[in-house]
């Protein structure tokens, strides 16, 4: 069974990238038991919660993080650098459950993944 690794690395609205990866992430879904996202860089701002696309005409895709449950995708991990680097706070919230990992964790653990896929 291959073991697939999401790595988001934009921000959620300044292309269509994130939006995009995370159809990829739902229609891999039926395919691999086994799948994780990883959130470096701009990435991290993908789970902003309150964001409010639609002021600059962008569809709100933020949303459809809520279904990866049904689709059994558990596994999310975003870089604790990332989140220092762009001022926001581990304690704050975020519109999905993850994990908060350090560069060095977070490069190991993805080094588990059969296929790594980068938007």
């Amino acid at each position: 069974m291959n073991r697939v690794a999401f790595v988001f690395t934009h921000s959620p609205y300044g292309s269509s990238a994130g939006r995009e990866g995370l159809d990829a992430v739902l229609a891999t879904a039926a395919l691999s038991e086994s799948i994780c996202l990883f959130f470096i860089g701009d990435g991290v701002l993908q789970l902003i919660p309150g964001q409010q696309p639609e002021i600059i005409l962008t569809r709100n895709h933020a949303a459809t993080f809520g279904v990866l449950d049904l689709y059994n995708i558990e596994q999310c991990v975003i870089s604790r650098e990332a989140l220092k680097e762009r001022g926001l706070a581990e304690s704050s919230s975020y519109i999905i459950d993850v994990n908060i990992l350090d560069a060095p964790e977070l490069i190991a653990q993805l080094s588990t993944y059969n296929r790594i896929i980068t938007f």
